[in-house]
Formats: C-alpha cells, structure tokens, sequence
C-alpha cells in the first residue's frame, strides 16, 4: 500500500469498462479464435486431401449446428480481426486519436464487421442456391 492509503496500482474491480477497452479484449480474444479456427480448416484441407471417411467425418462436424455457429463466429473473428486492424494502420499513422474519433471508429469496426459478415453467409448461401 502507498502512503494514504492508497493501492499502487488500481485493480480492474475500480474501472468502469469503456468501449475502448472492450473493443482491445474483442480484438485479442478474436485473434485467438482466428488461431483455433485454423487449426479446424487445416483439419478440413487435411480430411479433404484424404477423401472417404476422414472427410465425411469432418463435414459432419462442421455441417451440424453448432459447426455452422462456430463458423459463423470465426467469421466475425476475421472481419472483426481485418477492420480492427486497418483502423490500427490509421492510428500508427497518428490519425483519429480524439475520444469522439476513437469512439465512432470502434463502433463503426462492429458494425462493419457484423454487415461483412451477414453479406458473406448470405452470399455463401446465395451460391449454394439455399435462399
């Protein structure tokens, strides 16, 4: 404890969450998804290049539910992950720093993600014929 009374440093239990600091979670926890999801693609390329049963085992996983919803999700992760990340480049390049700038491009990086994402299922779905 420092003089006064006070912690040296204040534990997450003192701080409000703001958008900012949900959005830095959202970002990394995206990017572990992003991971995992790869490891389920390599698994799929893999089961694909065997053919038969390996692949039909695969496709059951993924086809059912919960493989669409996680799919789904690892979806959201990418264009999250994308849209994040350019508005990264921006503020390397010392642009949109103000906390009004920083609140709308955070807002504007869910949105767009969430709109890239709906557009990509249903044209994924559109191509399939399935609408």
């Amino acid at each position: 404890m420092a003089t006064g009374g006070r912690p040296l440093s204040p534990h997450l239990q003192v701080y409000r969450p703001q958008l900012t600091s949900m959005l830095s979670i959202l970002h990394r926890i995206t990017g572990v998804a992003l991971a995992v999801g790869t490891l389920v693609l390599i698994w799929w390329l893999a089961a694909a290049a065997g053919w038969g049963t390996p692949f039909a085992d695969v496709q059951t996983v993924v086809g059912s539910w919960i493989g669409r919803l996680l799919l789904f999700g690892w979806s959201f992760a990418l264009f999250y992950h994308l849209c994040n990340g350019i508005r990264h480049l921006f503020w390397d390049a010392g642009h949109g720093f103000e906390l009004s700038t920083v609140n709308a491009s955070g807002i504007a990086v869910v949105l767009v993600s969430g709109g890239l994402t709906l557009a990509a299922w249903v044209w994924g779905y559109a191509a399939m014929g399935r609408l």
